[in-house]
């Protein structure tokens, strides 16, 4: 993996099947000193992840013999923390919501800027990074344990996707207060989406139903036109699930 001095040397996959598309992104990646491997299909990707352990995959949702979006949950399946960028034609919220829900951290729609792919890369390898001095997160019965990229509520394990636990993890780090929705853009994808775009209302609600999940009290809530705040449940809140 790579470590906090040489992002650059972080192994990317990318798996597209139109030729000038992944000729143009392995040079870009190259040339910027990541250790590029590139196939043309999902089945490659399947067994590239599987073979060379990348620190983040690059698929096209649209592939021969294994599309993208089931090249994404199969790989979520086995590397719950591995980052995954999606690419896509399709310019629909919901073909967005799509990949989301297959497990991806984040989306570019063809055609895309290289410098804005480039950012949101680095942006997502950045996350991956984790140093000694990384302390557990704690808020009432809910503890990320953020070097093992773990998280629990009371006994029960949480399974998060590498962004839901990114984004939680940045509201457990300021507990009390309000996080507008352009900051937490900005910081969990690298980039800001254009107006409309529900990618954080999607993981918010993916928070929610997770760390919920037990009839456990909500600490993440919605503070609304402005953004979110996780705070500790009240004793009535207990009270309330007894």
């Amino acid at each position: 993996m790579a470590t906090p001095d040489n992002t650059q040397q972080a192994r990317i996959l990318i798996a597209e099947d139109d030729q000038g598309v992944r000729t143009s992104l392995t040079r870009a990646l190259t040339f910027q000193n990541y250790n590029v491997t590139a196939v043309n299909d999902g089945a490659q990707a399947l067994e590239a992840v599987d073979a060379q352990l990348p620190d983040l995959v690059i698929l096209d949702v649209s592939m021969p013999h294994v599309d993208g979006l089931t090249a994404c949950r199969m790989i979520r399946e086995k590397y719950r923390s591995l980052p995954i960028l999606m690419l896509t034609a399709r310019h629909e919220v919901s073909d967005r919501v799509a990949g989301l829900d297959a497990g991806a951290d984040d989306y570019v729609v063809k055609p895309f800027a290289l410098e804005e792919l480039s950012a949101r890369v680095r942006s997502m390898l950045r996350r991956t990074l984790v140093t000694e001095e990384t302390q557990n997160l704690v808020v009432a019965d809910l503890v990320l344990d953020l070097r093992s990229r773990t998280a629990h509520r009371g006994k029960r394990e949480l399974v998060l996707t590498k962004t839901e636990f990114d984004l939680l993890e940045l509201l457990m780090q300021n507990v009390g207060i309000v996080l507008e929705r352009d900051m937490l853009y900005d910081r969990i994808w690298g980039f800001n989406f254009e107006t409309g775009s529900r990618s954080l209302d999607v993981y918010i609600g993916y928070l929610r139903r997770k760390t919920e999940e037990g009839g456990e009290p909500r600490v993440l809530h919605t503070i609304r036109g402005v953004g979110y705040i996780v705070r500790p449940p009240s004793e009535s809140d207990w009270e309330e699930k007894v």
